[in-house]
């Protein structure tokens, strides 16, 4: 269970690298619209996990591991922004948010 901390930091996180996202994914993904769909933050504050959802996307994978070979430099435009919010600057890990596609196959299953 999240402590109330957590679930302020996930909030920031979540607020403050959308508007990152919104300004630099282009450079490494191209036209691809990334949205954070769930920020999880470790107990110590010390990781977050931050789930993705890439569209269009022929690959989301290969956007993905590009995104992750890049979250240094991620992170560091999140420690400008939150600077003042937080002494240390929590590691990202990027994963894939597959709940979209979940949903559509489950509904495709029911309707047939």
């Amino acid at each position: 269970m999240e402590t109330t901390r957590q679930k302020k930091i996930s909030r920031l996180i979540l607020k403050d690298l959308s508007k990152i996202f919104q300004k630099e994914s282009n450079q490494f993904i191209g036209n691809i619209l990334v949205t954070i769909t769930n920020v999880r933050v470790s107990p110590d504050l010390s990781v977050a996990k931050i789930y993705l959802s890439l569209f269009p996307s022929k690959t989301p994978q290969d956007s993905l591991s590009l995104l992750n070979k890049n979250k240094k430099y991620f992170r560091k435009l999140l420690g400008i922004e939150l600077g003042s919010h937080i002494r240390i600057i929590p590691e990202l890990i990027f994963y894939l948010d597959d709940s979209a596609e979940y949903f559509e196959e489950i509904n495709r299953l029911i309707q047939k």
